[in-house]
């Protein structure tokens, strides 16, 4: 709305920039923007149970601690790769929201899959979690349970695979959280509650 002066433009400018974007999944459509903009992009980057060029997957977490953790690291590490930033403060706003997952799931934090727990807390190497997912999806696994490498109380996440398994409840729970970043701390606010990480916990992966 910043851009433009009427609802209408806005509803222009909306479908030009849905134009523009890669189609979402056939059974994404109907999960809404929340859940569904993970399975529509192909990330040139990795992450923990998706390799470079592989389709989407959605990560959640089952306490907002654990999902400030995770999401603070990274850009903690924006931050400090860049030699330009790596003094500067970074002010970012998340929206954080509350979704279901249910389907066929491996829990790595369970045993037999906990025996080779630090396969998959492995802060740097994704090999055996890259694995374990290809795997998974073959067999028709929706999504895997894990524990946290970026939160130091490893509280559980989530990595989703196929839309279908995610739902929003109803009444949605929405929150706006502000980060701070900085080279030594990030901190996340919102109203009266703060949360302080210290990258000192986190080994660089």
């Amino acid at each position: 709305m910043r851009l433009v002066d009427t609802a209408a433009e806005q509803a222009l400018l909306e479908q030009m920039l849905e134009a523009s974007k890669p189609p979402l999944p056939e059974s994404a459509g109907a999960r809404g923007y929340l859940l569904s903009t993970p399975f529509r992009y192909v990330s040139p980057w990795p992450s923990r149970f998706r390799p470079t060029g592989h389709a989407g997957v959605w990560y959640g977490a089952e306490q907002v601690a654990t999902a400030c953790a995770e999401v603070g690291y990274w850009r903690w590490r924006f931050l400090t790769d860049s030699d330009a930033l790596r003094d500067q403060v970074l002010h970012v706003e998340f929206t954080v929201f509350e979704a279901r997952v249910t389907g066929r799931s491996i829990d790595l934090t369970a045993p037999p899959w906990s025996r080779s727990r630090a396969l998959w807390l492995d802060p740097v190497d994704y090999t055996a979690c890259h694995a374990l997912a290809a795997a998974a999806r073959q067999r028709g696994i929706q999504w895997i349970r894990y524990a946290s490498v970026r939160d130091s109380s490893h509280g559980p996440c989530g990595a989703v695979f196929d839309v279908d398994a995610l739902s929003l409840p109803r009444p949605a729970m929405q929150q706006t959280w502000a980060a701070r970043v900085r080279r030594e701390r990030v901190t996340f606010s919102r109203d009266s509650l703060s949360l302080e990480l210290d990258p000192a916990d986190w080994e660089r992966g």
